[in-house]
């Protein structure tokens, strides 16, 4: 193997690596926020919230490998995009005081299942893609909205949310281009497999 393509594989391996160790930790109120404390308020509040949970974080990151894995040109904005618009709704809904059931485990679950999809590669059609990551992102949003302290400053901090969600997909999405170019395609899969073990220390923690 040549060094080139070491170097490819271990810089490939290094985000599993930081999941694994990063699921270690999962064991909060919400996963990924310790205590379930009100986030922090503002723009800067809203783009850091998605960073400091597991399990948002995770989820966002899924999404964009399952965009590049799908195969379709179309599915490299439309999947991000169902999740960063169902968000928002779920986000408005938390504000109005719209409760939904099944929340903290609807999204426990979106990282196991969406962890899966990527790791035995399913590519079902595009509109089943975009429904089964908008139906997760609706309760993330959801998540979000709940945990802001102030309403009054909903709008900067949904601003930095969304920034910050399409920055992780778009993250996602890099990882599993360049282990394509390495025609490593496993790699992807192994990144979906931690993902998937991930949502199920989350579940049981």
């Amino acid at each position: 193997m040549s060094f080139h393509r070491t170097l490819t594989m271990s810089a490939m391996l290094a985000p599993q690596v930081l999941i694994l160790v990063l699921a270690a930790g999962a064991a909060f109120a919400h996963p990924g926020h310790p205590g379930g404390q009100p986030a922090a308020l503002g723009f800067a509040g809203g783009f850091a919230h998605p960073f400091g949970g597991l399990d948002h974080l995770l989820a966002m990151v899924a999404v964009g490998l399952w965009a590049i894995q799908h195969g379709s040109r179309r599915a490299l904005w439309l999947l991000p995009l169902s999740f960063v618009l169902p968000m928002a709704g779920g986000f408005l809904l938390a504000l109005a005081g719209i409760a939904l059931p099944g929340v903290e485990a609807g999204i426990a679950l979106s990282v196991l299942i969406l962890g899966l999809l990527v790791a035995f590669a399913v590519r079902p059609p595009l509109a089943a893609a975009m429904a089964v990551t908008a139906v997760f992102a609706l309760l993330h949003g959801h998540a979000h909205g709940t945990e802001m302290g102030d309403a009054s400053q909903a709008a900067l901090y949904a601003g930095g949310m969304v920034l910050a969600t399409a920055l992780l997909h778009a993250g996602g999405l890099a990882a599993a281009r360049l282990a394509q170019q390495a025609a490593l395609p496993a790699l992807t899969r192994a990144a979906g497999a931690a993902v998937a073990l991930a949502g199920i220390v989350i579940l049981v923690g």
